[in-house]
């Protein structure tokens, strides 16, 4: 693996004062994020290492800020860091490490300041979020929110606007945040039950017999809870398998790290349906000598290819 420091280097980050702000943001992001965190620095060339880390910190800080708690409250969060964000933007400037590095990241990628505001305008729809209706309403939360959060880093591995493969690989993301955010959703179903707030569509609820409430029940319906993360499980696999021509739609440096966001996916939707009912109590993440194996194959094919 690269050094830290090396990686800061090579992104043009010099300055003693820029590199202690993304020094900040890369403990965040290992602190939240290990296994991603771990994939970028081992598969990503090194000159993107500062710019996903930034990318990745204001994300989740943004997340944190708008995620829980009375909507008034939340809306009124956004609006305030909404404001932090463009005048960071636009000056370079802030009070904030984390905005302090990611207007250094958009400077050197331009392409990323539309993305910032993508999801800043789409944060709104975090922030007054409560529930799905239906599923309508969940595709137009992956549309607004998830998939713009997506693109704040995919976008620094996207081929070029305009070219052949732009249009299948922003087709591709779609794919795969949706069965992401499906994935989700049914990882943390239970937490979200005792929040008041499932990421499962109400009406899917009503189709399999179920109340989001009767999710914390002592003993819980499991042949019903069962047949609900099938169904979600399933719908989360199509959105998969439609996203698997990714890694060939990005330049062969960055296709490791894309085959393997993916793949981590797939093994999350593995797991998920062994648990079945059981997401309610146990967690459903991927078998570690897998993903371990994922990780690795990946690696090797880096290291062969820039020792060429």
């Amino acid at each position: 693996m690269t050094r830290w420091s090396t990686a800061l280097t090579r992104a043009g980050v010099r300055e003693p004062e820029m590199r202690a702000d993304y020094d900040a943001q890369r403990r965040v992001v290992r602190r939240f994020e290990p296994h991603a965190y771990l994939a970028a620095r081992l598969l990503l060339p090194p000159r993107l290492h500062a710019p996903v880390v930034a990318a990745v910190a204001f994300m989740h800080l943004t997340d944190e800020l708008i995620d829980a708690g009375e909507v008034d409250a939340r809306q009124e969060a956004l609006r305030a860091w909404d404001g932090q964000v463009t005048q960071a933007l636009k000056q370079g400037g802030s009070d904030s490490s984390a905005l302090r590095a990611l207007a250094d990241t958009v400077r050197r990628h331009p392409q990323l300041g539309s993305r910032v505001r993508d999801f800043l305008d789409g944060a709104a729809v975090e922030a007054s979020w409560t529930a799905f209706e239906t599923e309508a309403d969940f595709q137009a939360y992956v549309d607004q929110y998830s998939l713009p959060a997506l693109m704040l880093t995919a976008a620094l591995v996207a081929p070029a606007s305009g070219t052949e493969r732009y249009a299948p690989f922003l087709r591709c993301c779609r794919e795969l945040i949706e069965g992401w955010q499906r994935l989700d959703n049914l990882a943390d179903l239970r937490e979200d039950a005792e929040r008041g707030q499932v990421g499962i569509p109400l009406h899917a609820f009503t189709e399999h017999g179920l109340k989001p409430q009767e999710l914390l029940a002592q003993s819980p319906d499991a042949v019903a809870v069962g047949r609900l993360v099938g169904a979600q499980a399933a719908l989360a696999g199509d959105a998969l398998r439609r996203a698997q021509a990714l890694p060939e739609l990005v330049d062969a440096e960055f296709r490791p790290f894309v085959r393997t966001l993916v793949r981590v996916q797939e093994l999350r939707l593995e797991a998920l349906r062994r648990k079945g009912a059981a997401v309610l109590t146990d967690s459903a993440r991927p078998p570690v000598p897998a993903a371990v194996r994922v990780l690795g194959r990946e690696a090797l094919l880096v290291r062969r290819a820039r020792r060429r």
